[in-house]
């Protein structure tokens, strides 16, 4: 009886849902976009060509330096970056350099490290030395980090974008040997430049809750309460500067996309609309299996509509968070285990698909070195590049950013197909489920605490924090 109350409610749901929302593919080639060439997009192939491409464009930069990222790491790596920035300012005095980080993020320590300063302390130990020719800017994106960072990414170097989901320190720039494999654009535009730029200009910069973290005070985040709220609801309307450009048969049309908040979020928009615009493949990269609810409803659409879906995510051991066996344990070491446990019911839920061939999951392992991919290939004529991680953090507390790249004429296909056959040669398909590693055979400590955020039903929390 109950059911047949609601079902009417239900329908209305179903049918008003922004997941049904038509002309997907329509609705994304309305977007204004920027006009790029196809020759001005180069794809890198791993860290050790990112490190050069930044290091070489810091080094031949005259006009601009703007760099936003969730953390500039004091490490050999991070200071690398740094004597390169104030390097070339000295080298060009009118030159304009702004880094952009995590408020939070850049004063305190490493998580499972002793208490420290973090990595504002060694901002402030440049400045010293140095002066203060390089501006870095602190981002409270919310009061505290576990409500929301800044995961804004970009580096803008005169009429340069080198675009990346990638932080700055050792592992990241594929030092000592490790690496944590991200993606790689460099986009040669300026008007894509001065978009991104102007964007930190006008949100960052010129809002009281963004503050310099290489000057001697720094104001507690307590005393910062009123100027981050406002902040947060400027954000919330914010957008990119984007003319709407017409392309020419040789250029792609190139979309930056700006994401914050459950509603009125344009990148979640985007990426929705793009996958439900997919007509035969789906290619979706994330380093942490927890997906969205709604992109989930997608690819589910998506399945029952018969389009062939890839989904590559890094194994266990290739997670940052992944701590090997003999290792002290602590409770951060938990998360490769929730998303392997997520992957695990939703190769399950899906066994059929995956069976046939039209789903296929991809292991990503290579040593250990780890995983940080995110981003979306669609019928071989759309992508996007994003530092966005495609779980319900990224959906709703974060502010993300993102590249929308239209391309009708294919013009860039053959370099994306070769970026997904590079990636695919560290990965494994998974037949099955029951190819993932039992939960009974996890260490006893990860057992104990997984049955405790099981039985306390914690485990749905932390999968929408993280």
């Amino acid at each position: 009886m109950n059911k047949l109350m609601t079902t009417p409610r239900r329908l209305a749901r179903r049918i008003l849902s922004p997941l049904r929302k038509p002309k997907a593919r329509a609705w994304l080639e309305a977007l204004p976009a920027f006009a790029v060439p196809a020759t001005a997009i180069e794809v890198l192939p791993d860290p050790a060509a990112f490190r050069q491409a930044l290091l070489q464009q810091i080094a031949q930069a005259t006009q601009r330096i703007v760099i936003a990222t969730l953390y500039l790491q004091d490490d050999e790596g991070g200071r690398e970056v740094l004597d390169a920035l104030y390097a070339a300012k000295m080298r060009h005095p009118a030159l304009q350099v702004a880094v952009f980080v995590d408020w939070h993020r850049a004063q305190r320590g490493l998580i499972g490290k002793q208490k420290s300063e973090g990595n504002a302390g060694m901002y402030r130990e440049y400045a010293t030395r140095f002066g203060d020719g390089v501006a870095i800017y602190g981002v409270p994106v919310q009061n505290r980090e576990l409500f929301g960072v800044l995961h804004l990414k970009g580096f803008v170097i005169d009429d340069a974008v080198l675009y990346s989901g990638a932080s700055i320190n050792d592992v990241y720039l594929q030092r000592h040997g490790r690496y944590r494999l991200d993606r790689y654009h460099l986009l040669r535009h300026g008007g894509l430049a001065d978009a991104l730029a102007d964007f930190v200009q006008r949100r960052f910069v010129e809002s009281a809750a963004v503050r310099r973290l290489n000057v001697p005070d720094v104001p507690a985040t307590r005393t910062l309460q009123g100027p981050i709220r406002e902040f947060r609801q400027a954000l919330q309307d914010a957008r990119y500067d984007v003319p709407g450009d017409v392309p020419g048969p040789a250029d792609l049309a190139v979309t930056p996309l700006l994401g914050f908040a459950r509603s009125n979020n344009e990148l979640n928009d985007a990426l929705l609309a793009l996958l439900r615009s997919a007509r035969e493949r789906v290619i979706l990269l994330t380093p942490y299996f927890n997906l969205p609810r709604p992109v989930r409803v997608v690819l589910g659409q998506l399945l029952r509509r018969g389009c062939t879906i890839d989904i590559m995510v890094g194994d266990k051991t290739a997670n940052d968070f992944y701590i090997p066996p003999g290792q002290p344990f602590k409770t951060i070491g938990l998360l490769p285990y929730l998303y392997e446990n997520n992957l695990r019911r939703f190769a399950r839920a899906h066994r059929r698909q995956i069976a046939s061939g039209q789903l296929n999951l991809h292991l990503w392992r290579d040593g250990d070195n780890s995983y940080h991919l995110k981003g979306l290939f669609v019928d071989d004529d759309m992508a996007v590049l994003t530092g966005n991680n495609l779980n319900p953090r990224a959906w709703a507390l974060d502010l993300e950013n993102g590249l929308l790249l239209r391309d009708p004429a294919r013009l860039l296909h053959a370099k994306h197909q070769a970026e997904w056959t590079a990636l695919k040669r560290h990965a494994t398909r998974l037949p099955d489920h029951l190819a993932l590693e039992s939960p009974r055979h996890y260490p006893a400590e990860v057992r104990k605490q997984l049955k405790r955020l099981n039985r306390t039903r914690l485990d749905r929390l932390v999968n929408r924090l993280l």
